[in-house]
């Protein structure tokens, strides 16, 4: 398995952050975190629904976002935002939605043949099943990338918007419903897209789909794919498995939370235990993680993609930033952490306690995680040795994040706090 890329991602919400020329403080703070990558929901102009996602024009921007007191016009307020990024050390990631556009969009008329229609007169609209109901999103029209008379002009549109957002400043696109959009079309448009540009890259969205799904979305020429791993209660063995099924056909991004879900600090009624140990676990299961604005600070009012506006910004007592800089320093610093690692789950006699076991397969690098499951009360470890749990000789070394330790005693008892977890490196020998 090739090296991966060091993907530390903050999610900028575009209607929470305001106007263009407001972002740069957001990016500002999440470069002092350590992140090194943006992604950023749609910025276009959307339809009457006024959902980010409902797309009308590709080629104008939400007037939202646009700071109409600026001399500069909206391109370049956006390649500003982008110089920006770069100057901080920050890479740009932004939503690409082809999968279907606004209900209401001028393309509709004017290229009625890329569409899907009902009848001849109502165009279809994109669905899904959600705890066994059909949920249909009536302000969205559906392209119909399988059937269209049109696969040409419809292709070359899409693949020119990548092309303009490039010129923009991005240098990755998270793909909207990207198992919703033929495989054929994603491995041309992946493909033709980096014989121009190389270094971007592109991260599917997958989730609710089965892992065969993911696979074959994957196996377009996908960079990354975006895991499960929020929703794992450390018990059910469905996560390892699925892990287990896609490491090797894409590398994947872990998430406490997104602006699909709830916010975990509300989920959680304010325990500061569990958010930690949430950010912890996603940020060292797998090669990614991505953190949503707020998240850092305890929101508790979920990102909504029509109503949400600057002014929800929350005043809370809560600072995360100090702990979430040094586990993105701990990632970032690690190889082990930045691959689809060798994991497995090891067993203990304690079942509060997760002791999770991660070996490198680009480096020497081999990791015992220790978690402590319950959020709200403290748990006792004890073992004769800590390295019978590894395979390498190499005495163990405390890297985490909080609370290390100088050296590993055994044997080794220890009292973990609540949601508390360690993390503990050796290197396997060379070969010779």
């Amino acid at each position: 398995m090739k090296p991966t890329a060091k993907m530390i991602i903050y999610n900028l919400f575009p209607l929470l952050a305001g106007k263009f020329t407001d972002w740069e403080k957001h990016l500002l703070r999440a470069s002092e975190m350590g992140f090194n990558w943006v992604f950023v929901n749609p910025i276009q102009r959307p339809g009457k629904s006024g959902s980010l996602y409902s797309i009308a024009d590709y080629y104008a921007f939400n007037p939202l976002l646009v700071d109409k007191e600026s001399r500069k016009k909206p391109q370049q307020q956006v390649k500003d935002v982008a110089g920006s990024a770069e100057k901080l050390g920050l890479s740009l990631m932004v939503d690409l939605v082809i999968n279907h556009c606004a209900a209401d969009s001028e393309l509709i008329k004017s290229h009625p043949k890329w569409f899907q229609w009902k009848d001849s007169d109502h165009v279809a609209h994109p669905s899904c099943d959600e705890n066994g109901e059909r949920v249909v999103w009536k302000d969205l029209a559906k392209f119909d990338h399988d059937n269209s008379q049109d696969k040409e002009g419809l292709f070359r549109f899409l693949s020119d918007v990548v092309m303009y957002l490039i010129d923009l400043g991005f240098k990755g696109f998270r793909c909207d419903a990207a198992y919703q959009v033929p495989r054929a079309v994603w491995e041309r448009l992946i493909s033709e897209i980096r014989k121009r540009h190389p270094e971007v890259k592109f991260f599917a969205e997958t989730l609710g789909c089965s892992p065969d799904q993911t696979i074959q979305t994957a196996g377009a020429g996908f960079d990354y794919i975006f895991n499960s791993s929020k929703w794992w209660d450390f018990e059910a063995q469905w996560l390892m498995k699925q892990y287990a099924l896609t490491r090797e056909i894409a590398p994947s991004i872990g998430f406490p939370e997104s602006h699909d879900t709830v916010r975990l600090y509300d989920e959680l009624d304010g325990n500061m235990a569990g958010m930690k140990q949430r950010y912890l676990f996603s940020a060292l299961f797998s090669s990614g993680v991505m953190m949503p604005m707020g998240f850092e600070y305890g929101f508790r009012r979920k990102p909504h993609v029509v109503k949400t506006r600057p002014q929800d910004w929350e005043t809370t007592d809560v600072d995360m930033t100090h702990f979430i800089k040094a586990v993105n320093k701990l990632k970032a610093g690690h190889a082990i952490f930045q691959e689809e690692a060798l994991t497995e789950i090891l067993y203990y006699n304690n079942p509060n306690l997760l002791l999770l076991w991660k070996a490198s397969t680009t480096t020497q690098e081999e990791c015992l995680i220790i978690v402590n499951k319950d959020i709200s009360n403290k748990q006792h470890f004890h073992v004769e040795s800590l390295q019978e749990f590894v395979q390498a000789g190499a005495p163990l070394v405390d890297l985490s994040p909080e609370y290390q330790m100088n050296y590993i005693p055994s044997p080794f008892s220890y009292d973990f706090r609540p949601g508390q977890g360690i993390v503990l490196m050796t290197l396997r020998d060379l070969p010779k």
